[in-house]
C-alpha cells in the first residue's frame, strides 16, 4: 500500500478555527450542471457540497465555512442506475405558487406523481469516503471562535446535525465523524499520482445572483487543495474576545 497522506507536522499549533471531518456513504452524486437531462456525477465531491455537509452539522448566521482541502480515501468508482423522478416542480411564484399560498393561507401545492413521473438514468459514485478540511470565519455576533469550534466538535462527535447531511442529493445520506489527519488509512494505489479533474463547480456567489463559480482542481495522491473563494467579502475585523465557558447545549442557530 502507498504512504498515508500528508498530515500537519508534529508540533505545529492547530488553527483553532480549522476542522477535519470524515464523511462516507454507499452512493454519491455531485451533479455536473452541464448534464442536467441525465444526472452525471463529478469524480469527487465539490467544495459547495462539502460546505453543505458542514452546515448540516453546525451553522450560525455569524459564521461561514471555507473549505480548504478535500481528500478521497477510496478509489473513484462509478455505477449507473435508472430512477423514477418527478418531471416538474411546485412553482414558487405566481398565482398558484408557494409564495401566494403562504400569503393567503390557502392553496394547493401538491403534485400527482402518477401524472408527472419519468424514468431517468444517473451515473453515480459508489462506496465513497472523504475527509473535508475547512475553517470557519466569524462574521459577527458575541460568540468567540473558541465557542464555535467547541460546539462543532461536540456535535460532530455525538453525530448531531440540523438535518441529515448528504452526498450530493438528499437520497444519499452520509455518516460522519471527526477526522484525525495523523491516523488516516493509506492512499489507495488507484489514487496515487496527479490527476486533472477538469472544470468543476466551486460554489455559488450568493451576493451576485447565485452565480456559479468554477475552478479547475488537480488531485495529487487523493488530495485536492481548494483555493479561497475570492468573490467573498473579507470578514470584518473583530476585537479579540476573552475565553468564555461553552454552554452545554446552545447549538441551535
Amino acid at each position: 500500500m502507498a504512504d498515508p497522506p500528508a498530515a500537519p507536522p508534529s508540533g505545529t499549533p492547530p488553527d483553532p478555527q480549522s476542522v477535519a471531518l470524515r464523511v462516507w456513504g454507499d452512493f454519491a452524486c455531485w451533479t455536473r450542471p452541464e448534464m442536467k437531462a441525465e444526472r452525471v456525477s463529478y469524480d469527487v465531491l465539490t467544495p459547495s457540497g462539502a460546505r453543505g455537509v458542514l452546515e448540516a452539522i453546525y451553522w450560525k448566521p455569524e459564521i461561514r465555512w471555507i473549505v480548504t482541502r478535500l481528500r478521497a480515501l477510496k478509489p473513484i468508482k462509478f455505477t449507473t442506475v435508472r430512477r423514477n423522478e418527478v418531471a416538474s416542480k411546485i412553482p414558487t411564484k405566481g398565482k398558484f405558487g408557494v409564495g401566494a399560498a403562504m400569503k393567503s393561507g390557502t392553496g394547493r401545492l401538491g403534485l400527482n406523481i402518477e401524472d408527472d413521473r419519468q424514468q431517468r438514468a444517473a451515473t453515480l459514485l459508489r462506496d465513497v469516503d472523504y475527509v473535508i478540511e475547512a475553517r470557519f470565519e466569524v462574521l459577527g455576533g458575541a460568540d468567540n471562535a473558541q465557542k464555535h469550534a467547541a460546539m462543532f466538535a461536540r456535535r460532530a462527535e455525538k453525530g448531531q446535525c440540523f438535518h441529515r447531511p448528504y452526498l450530493g442529493t438528499r437520497e444519499f445520506a452520509c455518516d460522519f465523524e471527526p477526522a484525525d489527519l495523523a491516523d488516516l488509512p493509506p492512499v489507495p494505489e488507484e489514487l496515487r499520482g496527479e490527476k486533472d479533474l477538469g472544470w468543476m463547480l466551486h460554489d455559488l456567489d450568493f451576493h451576485n445572483g447565485m452565480e456559479p463559480r468554477f475552478y479547475r482542481p488537480t488531485m495529487t495522491d487523493g488530495v485536492i487543495d481548494v483555493p479561497y473563494p475570492d468573490w467573498l467579502e473579507p470578514p470584518p475585523r473583530r476585537t479579540p474576545q476573552p475565553d468564555v465557558a461553552v454552554a452545554a447545549e446552545g447549538d441551535a442557530p
